[in-house]
């Protein structure tokens, strides 16, 4: 189970012959660090919604009769009542381990790394865009930069529409946090990982139900992306909410999202990026 700032994850895989194959997969968006970043503490309805998501996927993973870990990512390293949540989430049988950035960057650079896909790659950045942070990982180097779509919601995006100005400093801030990176990290194949990329090609393809062999390995150019951001800049949230495709409750957070992507594309002097169904989850399996 994935804790994080703006959704829970939960996957469920078997090991077959040496290898774990993903067997039953659910998302659902609980916002647990929204306004984090401004209050320092996580908010009632967020932690309600997120315990109530972690007591479901606990469920699932019974009926199927699987051993169920829990980890958390940014919104629980950020906040000073992390240990509240914790102690509600282990009282309930759902206890939430915390990852920190460095370990957070390098799974999911890793679940990319050891994917079939992309095994054979010579060189490739990963691009992990998550509601407090957004991870940018290669090889050689794997950092967690403190940008993230619930952050920029609450705070320089917060208004449904944003106009050109506040969307220009956004990205000024995206660009700022992102410019300590490496010029020799940059090139190569670029992977997004999380709900941005997963869903720009959902809506792309118009996808009323998720299907993770459709969406996976699945490619966006720069200019698609770049597009997106001007044309859901301009909707409401409840515009958002009508696109065919969108996963419910990301509407809130879709535009943002993509225009961290395309920051960090643009950092890297990447042409597009490839879209991995795939995260962290995915590589802590082998580690447990």
């Amino acid at each position: 189970m994935d804790v994080g700032s703006n959704s829970v994850l939960l996957l469920v895989a078997e090991l077959r012959d040496g290898e774990w194959k993903a067997i039953y997969e659910t998302s659902e968006v609980t916002a647990l660090g929204e306004h984090t970043k401004e209050t320092g503490v996580l908010g009632e309805a967020g932690m309600a919604a997120t315990l109530a998501a972690l007591k479901r996927a606990l469920e699932h993973s019974r009926e199927r009769g699987a051993e169920a870990r829990a980890f958390g990512t940014m919104a629980l390293r950020l906040a000073g009542n992390a240990d509240e949540f914790r102690r509600r989430a282990a009282e309930q049988g759902t206890p939430a381990e915390v990852l920190s950035g460095d370990d957070e960057a390098e799974l999911g650079l890793a679940s990319v790394i050891e994917d079939p896909l992309f095994r054979d790659r010579v060189r490739m950045t990963i691009v992990d865009v998550g509601g407090h942070s957004t991870e940018i990982a290669t090889k050689d180097s794997s950092v967690s930069y403190a940008v993230g779509t619930l952050g920029l919601r609450s705070g320089i995006l917060a208004e449904e529409s944003p106009g050109p100005a506040a969307i220009l400093t956004a990205s000024t801030e995206i660009d700022r946090e992102f410019a300590e990176h490496r010029a020799a990290d940059k090139g190569g194949t670029v992977v997004a990982l999380g709900a941005t990329g997963t869903n720009l090609v959902t809506i792309r393809e118009a996808m009323l139900e998720w299907d993770p062999d459709r969406v996976h390995g699945q490619y966006l150019d720069f200019e698609e992306v770049s597009r997106f951001v001007g044309h859901s800049m301009r909707l409401s949230d409840a515009g958002r909410a009508a696109i065919p495709g969108i996963e419910r409750g990301r509407e809130r957070t879709i535009h943002v999202g993509a225009l961290i992507l395309e920051r960090a594309l643009h950092l890297l002097s990447a042409e597009g990026c490839f879209v991995s169904a795939r995260g962290w989850r995915h590589a802590i399996l082998s580690r447990l």
